[in-house]
């Protein structure tokens, strides 16, 4: 760093390094910071204070206003993971592109895992920073499938604005649609980026109004592009009314030059389109607009900005993220039409006045509120990610966990990139930190003790697969549950459970990439093999017609033997009771003696915990006993159980039995459009539709399914509804399945008996 040099701006921070002699500026979080370019020196002195009041500018303003939280998401390969990877090496972060798929191996930076590079998916979101123009923007990559639509969920829950990525080809795709939603529901303000202008068939054009008429977008093009496909130059900002072509070998010459002769009349329509668009959503610039005043670009830009935040308006970027064309501008998009912390309303419940709302400030000035969005496993123990909503956060402070009243120390505190750290000695609000060492779970909210408020959490969906799962080895059972638990507590959607009637560990998840995901990092991450299957369903059976049993058990050995009898029968019981399972003594008179009589009862409640047909266990008969005999020395306890066991074996099969079917009551809304396919594979898999409702552009169809032709049916529907569908299933009743499938099941069964 060499010597330290006399500031010559603020005094605070040369009295803050010179009133500790020891202090040198290597140690000096404060110097090193502002050696380092950022913005997280404070000033703690309370004659400092009276002075920023006088000045009415707060020591925060300045940076708080530099300061952007955005988010990157959109359709599978619409190109989120390369435009990140662009804004990354022109803002310096990095120092050579990597292709997502690229040939040399590496991988683009946010895609840190093994496996997302294999697959050249992003699986993870990943959080970094950069500097534009002296702007600090944080970003979050998410993924695209909607397999893990949990990480953009919880990305945008604590962004403050996100650019929708549109490629300029597939134009608005189904996770495009998923993706806008999430972003209504946390009313996040948005850019659009019309992508990969340089393919086949690149149509901006078509994607706007698909934007306008799928999405419900009010938008308007910012840029017009000079060429298209392999002509593709650059582009013509209709603000500043300027051509920018993109020269050097990655694009990172911006030239600005004037606009083409030959464009300027699809200028000047686009730029009156821009204008037109704005002004019916900002008063001040329809005002200039009707009075024919001449709008200048710093009016436009302006009023783009006041519309953006304000959520009524969405400006359209263009450019090709490989090609290197249009990062510049859309950066300089982020900065001049994207709100910062303090333009953003935040709200938080707080527990001691009935989870009524607050609004927070968001000014590193109030009580210290941290929303913990993210769980990831570190190498170094726990790593929790923070928005910090407002007030400060350093390193070695005492915070609250609100959810769980403890309080814990900040051993860590950490800026991230990618899968990289950089350790910081604090924070303040409008920041994303993580910190290491601090046990929570995903959703808590922390605060400094002197408040009690709680964030909302995320919208977490509900899982909609499941896959039966278990160890190759069973030495191995230690490290795979371990895997688990840790998989469980950092993604809210996947889901472990025991099934205690099969004892198969059942994982649940959104679909069949999100458990095939977790199955191989448990391989990977783990060294655990494990095999995957179809979770077991729960059939149960059930008798149709009374039958009567008689039945005597009788064993002699040397010494006492066994003895006793049994009659009686076994009904169905009548539809609707209360129980599944019903025991009645109608023994008049001691034929057997009623110390036996539990045996008797215990024994049959045993016979029907694995029916004939299946082994599955009998559910609604009534068993009644009407007579029997004993003796006086070999009748026992055991005697009567066996006995019972075997009376209800007996006579099960002249009962006439049936297997019973787990039914789901199926809900599923998908567009007006697909509804004919959707209903059509319904009745495929033996399913009665019970009702279907219109919810403007969506059908709601419900309908009663059998659980068993239900495995898989989330990549059906996705695969006939072009991933716009979606369902969710509960447990309705049990019901007698058709006699052709029962036949196949019972076959089943035996041919396995075999086996075994």
């Amino acid at each position: 760093m060499g010597r330290f040099p006399r500031p010559s701006g603020p005094r605070l921070l040369y009295t803050l390094c010179n009133s500790n002699r020891k202090t040198t500026p290597s140690q000096s979080p404060a110097a090193a910071a502002v050696l380092r370019g950022t913005f997280q020196f404070r000033d703690f002195s309370a004659g400092s204070a009276a002075r920023a009041k006088e000045d009415k500018e707060p020591w925060w303003k300045d940076s708080m206003e530099k300061l952007r939280n955005i988010g990157i998401s959109a359709h599978i390969d619409s190109g989120k993971t390369t435009l990140t990877e662009r804004v990354l090496y022109y803002t310096g972060r990095i120092h050579e592109i990597h292709e997502v798929r690229g040939r040399d191996g590496v991988g683009a930076k946010m895609d840190s895992m093994d496996l997302e590079r294999e697959k050249g998916i992003t699986i993870q979101s990943a959080a970094t920073y950069c500097t534009w123009n002296g702007y600090q923007i944080n970003i979050i990559d998410t993924p695209g499938h909607v397999d893990f639509t949990i990480e953009v969920e919880r990305a945008l829950r604590v962004l403050d604005g996100a650019i929708l990525v549109l490629c300029s080809v597939g134009g608005v795709q189904s996770q495009s649609i998923t993706v806008d939603r999430q972003m209504r529901r946390y009313e996040v303000p948005r850019l659009a980026f019309i992508n990969k202008l340089d393919r086949m068939g690149a149509d901006p054009w078509k994607v706007l109004n698909q934007a306008r008429s799928k999405l419900r977008h009010y938008s308007a093009a910012m840029q017009v592009p000079i060429g298209l496909e392999d002509d593709f130059k650059g582009l013509v900002d209709l603000v500043q009314l300027k051509a920018y072509y993109f020269h050097g070998s990655n694009g990172e010459k911006v030239v600005a030059e004037e606009i083409p002769a030959e464009m300027e009349d699809l200028v000047a329509e686009k730029r009156r389109e821009l204008i037109e668009t704005v002004s019916e959503v900002d008063d001040k610039l329809a005002e200039k607009f009707l009075n024919e005043e001449p709008i200048s670009s710093t009016d436009l830009e302006e009023a783009v900005r006041r519309a953006t935040v304000a959520r009524k308006f969405i400006p359209v970027f263009m450019g090709s993220a490989f090609k290197n064309k249009g990062v510049q501008p859309l950066l300089d998009g982020v900065l001049n039409y994207l709100p910062c912390p303090v333009e953003v309303s935040n709200y938080a419940l707080d527990q001691t006045r009935n989870e009524e709302k607050v609004t927070l400030a968001g000014t590193p000035d109030g009580p210290l509120v941290a929303l913990a969005f993210k769980l990831e496993e570190g190498r170094f123990g726990q790593l929790t990610y923070l928005r910090i909503y407002e007030g400060v956060i350093r390193k070695g402070d005492f915070i609250i966990n609100v959810n769980t009243g403890k309080k814990v120390k900040v051993p860590r505190l950490v800026r991230m990139h990618s899968n990289e750290m950089e350790d910081i000695q604090e924070a303040h609000a409008g920041q994303i930190v993580a910190v290491f060492g601090v046990d929570c779970a995903s959703g808590d909210t922390f605060t400094d003790g002197s408040v009690r408020y709680t964030m909302t959490s995320m919208n977490v969906p509900e899982p909609v697969m499941s896959l039966a799962v278990q160890p190759v080895s069973k030495d191995s059972g230690g490290q795979f549950s371990k895997a688990l638990n840790r998989f469980q507590k950092e993604d809210p959607t996947f889901r472990v459970g025991l099934d205690a009637e099969s004892g198969q560990t059942i994982i649940s998840g959104m679909g069949e990439l999100h458990l095939e995901v977790y199955v191989e990092r448990i391989r990977r991450e783990y060294k655990v093999d494990a095999t995957v299957g179809k979770p077991r369903v729960n059939f149960r059976e059930t008798v149709t017609q009374r039958a009567e049993f008689d039945y005597l058990h009788k064993k002699q050995t040397g010494g006492q033997g066994q003895y006793g009898r049994v009659c009686g029968y076994i009904e169905p019981l009548p539809p609707g009771s209360a129980t599944k399972f019903e025991f009645e003594n109608l023994i008049v008179g001691q034929a057997i003696p009623s110390n036996f009589i539990p045996a008797i009862e215990k024994g049959f409640k045993e016979a029907a915990n694995s029916g004939s047909l299946i082994g599955h266990p009998v559910e609604n008969i009534r068993i009644c006993l009407t007579d029997g005999a004993s003796h006086a020395v070999d009748s026992s306890e055991l005697a009567f159980k066996l006995a019972a066991i075997y009376a209800f074996r007996k006579c099960y099969t002249a009962a006439r039995p049936v297997i019973l079917e787990p039914v789901m009551l199926v809900e599923l809304k998908v567009p007006t459009e697909f509804q004919g396919t959707v209903a059509g594979d319904i009745n495929k898999r033996k399913g009665v539709i019970v009702g279907n409702d219109q919810e403007g552009d969506d059908s709601v169809i419900t309908a009663q399914v059998p659980l068993n032709n239900m495995f898989g049916y989330s990549t059906s529907l996705r695969s006939m509804t072009q991933g716009k569908g979606e369902f969710t299933m509960e447990y309705r009743e049990h019901l007698p399945v058709s006699h052709d499938v029962q036949m196949q099941l019972v076959n089943n069964y035996k041919g396995t008996k075999e086996v075994e």
